[in-house]
C-alpha cells in the first residue's frame, strides 16, 4: 500500500519550496500545466524526482489548495496583477475567485482605472525630457537621426512655454501672467456693473426753438460703464487672443486642442468680445441693445481656464464625473420627493379653511418643496394648517436625507484621486528596468569575448570547468544506477504483492 502512495505522489518545487501532492488531485481540475506533467518536460529533475518551476510561492500554495478543495483563495499580501499572470501560467481562470474575496481582488482594478485617468489628466509637474518631447511631437526619428529643423526644436519650446505652467521658471511667469489676465477679466467684469463704477449717458437734444439751439442733457436714469473698463478688456482680451493663437499654432495635436472642453470655452469667452464690440458700435442706438450685454455672461466661463494651473481643480472636476451616476441618481429623488411634497402640501392647504393660503397651485408648491428639500428656507412660503406643517417637517427631513446620501460617495472618490495623485508624484521618474528572462544564461567561452577574470575565458577557466565535470561524472552516473535499481525494486515488489 505504501509502495502504491508513492507511486502516485508528485512533488512541485516551486521558487525554492517544495510541495508534495497526488497525482489524482492535479487530475481534479483537467486541461492546466499542472494536470499534463510527464517525466518528458524540461522542468522534471530525474536526480531529485521533482518538477521545478520558477514562480511565486505563495500564490501557487493557493493554486494547490485550489486542486485540493476546489476553492480559489486571493491572498492579500499578493498585487493583484501578479496573482493575474500567476493564474494565467498554471492555466486557471480568474473568474473562479470565490465571492468572499473577489471585493479584494477586483481592488486593483479600480486603482488601474484611477491611474489610467490621473495618466490622461496630465498631472505630472516634471520637465519632459527633449525624447519626450520628440516623441509627442512626431519627429523622433529625426530626433534620432540628429536632423531637427529649427521648428521642430522651437515648438515643443513654445508648446511649454504656454501650456505646461510648471515646466519650467519662465513657463511659470507665463502662467502667472495668463492668470492675472484672467482674473483681471472677471473683476472687470464684475465691478463695472457697480453704481459707482458707472456714468451717466450724455445725450444731444436739439431743442426747437424761435432761435433754434441745440443742448446737451445728463440723462441719470441711464448710465453706461466708465471706459477705463473698456480698455482693461481690450488689453487682457488682446492677451487671450494672442495665448489662443501661439497654443494653437504650437500644440502637437491641432484636432484634440480645437475639442478640448476648456479650448472651446476659451474661444467662445474671446469671440465674445469681439462680437458685443462690433454688436456696440453699429446697434448702440436700438432701444434693446442692453440685452446685448447678457451675452457677455460667458466671459465669466474663463474660471475654468484656471484647472490648467491647478491639479486639485483637475481632481475636483474629475471626481464630478467619477460621481455622475451618483449625482444623476440624487436629482431623480430630488425631482421626485420636490413633485410629490408639492402636491401634498397644495392639497393638505385646502382641507381646512385657510384665508391666507399661500399654495395657489402645485406649480407654486414646487418652488416650496425645492426650497424646503434643499434646506434653503426662502421663507416667502409657508404652510399655515397643520396638515401643511406635518407635510413640511417631511419635506425637510426627506430632503436632508436624499441629500446626505451621496455626499460619502463622492468624498471617497475626491480622496481616493488626491491619494494616488500624492503617490504619483512621489514616485521616481527614473526607476531601474528589470528585463524579462527567457532561458537561463549560458556560460560566455572564450570565443564570445570572455576578458580577464570573466567566467568560461582563459585556458585557466577551461582546466577548472574539465575538473568540475570529470569530478561530477562519476557521482551522477552513481546516482542515476542507485535510481534505476531502487525503481527496478518497487516493481518487482509491485509484482510479487499482485501476485
Amino acid at each position: 500500500m505504501n509502495i502504491m502512495d508513492s507511486e502516485n505522489r508528485v512533488v512541485l518545487n516551486v521558487g525554492g519550496i517544495r510541495h508534495e501532492t497526488y497525482k489524482a488531485t492535479l487530475k481534479k481540475i483537467p486541461a492546466t500545466r499542472l494536470s499534463r506533467l510527464t517525466e518528458a518536460l524540461a522542468n522534471y529533475d530525474p536526480i531529485l524526482n521533482e518538477y521545478f518551476f520558477d514562480r511565486h510561492p505563495g500564490v501557487f500554495a493557493q493554486v494547490l489548495n485550489y486542486y485540493r478543495t476546489g476553492k480559489l483563495h486571493y491572498p492579500t499580501d499578493v498585487c493583484g496583477p501578479l496573482f493575474e499572470e500567476e493564474l494565467e501560467f498554471w492555466g486557471l481562470d480568474s473568474n473562479q475567485v470565490e465571492p468572499c474575496c473577489w471585493m479584494t481582488y477586483t481592488q486593483h482594478r479600480d486603482t488601474q482605472e484611477t491611474l489610467a485617468v490621473l495618466e490622461r489628466l496630465d498631472l505630472d509637474t516634471e520637465k519632459p525630457t527633449e525624447e519626450e518631447l520628440a516623441r509627442k511631437f512626431g519627429y523622433e526619428d529625426d530626433y534620432l537621426k540628429g536632423t531637427v529643423s529649427w521648428w521642430q526644436h522651437m515648438k515643443p519650446q513654445m508648446w511649454s512655454l504656454f501650456d505646461e505652467p510648471y515646466s519650467s521658471n519662465a513657463a511659470k511667469i507665463i502662467g502667472v501672467i495668463s492668470v492675472f489676465f484672467i482674473c483681471v477679466s472677471i473683476l472687470s467684469f464684475c465691478l463695472k456693473t457697480h453704481p459707482d463704477m458707472r456714468v451717466p449717458v450724455i445725450r444731444n437734444i436739439t431743442v426747437k426753438t424761435a432761435n433754434g439751439s441745440t443742448a446737451w442733457v445728463l440723462d441719470k436714469t441711464q448710465t453706461n460703464a466708465h471706459v477705463a473698463f473698456f480698455y482693461i478688456e481690450c488689453v487682457c482680451n488682446a492677451w487671450f487672443t494672442f495665448e489662443i493663437l501661439v497654443r494653437f499654432i504650437s500644440s502637437p495635436n491641432k484636432c484634440e486642442f480645437v475639442t478640448s472642453s476648456v479650448n472651446i470655452i476659451d474661444y467662445i469667452a474671446t469671440l465674445s468680445f469681439y462680437v458685443d464690440l462690433v454688436l456696440q458700435r453699429f446697434a448702440s442706438h436700438l432701444e434693446n441693445a442692453d440685452i446685448l450685454e447678457f451675452f457677455s455672461i460667458i466671459r465669466i466661463m474663463r474660471l475654468f481656464k484656471l484647472t490648467r494651473h491647478s491639479s486639485g481643480l483637475k481632481i475636483l472636476i474629475q471626481t464630478f464625473r467619477a460621481s455622475a451616476k451618483e449625482l444623476t441618481l440624487l436629482v431623480f429623488f430630488l425631482v421626485l420627493g420636490i413633485v410629490i411634497f408639492a402636491s401634498l402640501v397644495y392639497y393638505a392647504e385646502r382641507i381646512q379653511a385657510n384665508p391666507h393660503n399661500d399654495f395657489n397651485s402645485i406649480p407654486l408648491g414646487l418652488w416650496w418643496a425645492l426650497v424646503t428639500m434643499t434646506t434653503v428656507g426662502y421663507g416667502d412660503m409657508a404652510p399655515k394648517t397643520y396638515i401643511g406643517m406635518f407635510v413640511g417637517a417631511l419635506c425637510a427631513l426627506a430632503g436632508v436625507l436624499t441629500i446626505a446620501l451621496p455626499v460619502p460617495v463622492i468624498v471617497s472618490n475626491f480622496a481616493m484621486y488626491y491619494s494616488h495623485t500624492q503617490a504619483r508624484a512621489k514616485l521616481p521618474k527614473k526607476r531601474r528596468r528589470v528585463l524579462p528572462v527567457e532561458q537561463p544564461r549560458q556560460p560566455r567561452t572564450a570565443g564570445q569575448g570572455g576578458g580577464i577574470g570573466m567566467p568560461g575565458s582563459g585556458p585557466m577557466a577551461r582546466r577548472m570547468n574539465q575538473v568540475k565535470t570529470k569530478d561530477l561524472g562519476p557521482k551522477i552516473e552513481q546516482t542515476k544506477r542507485r535510481i534505476s535499481n531502487a525503481m527496478n525494486l518497487v516493481k518487482v515488489n509491485t509484482k510479487l504483492s499482485r501476485d
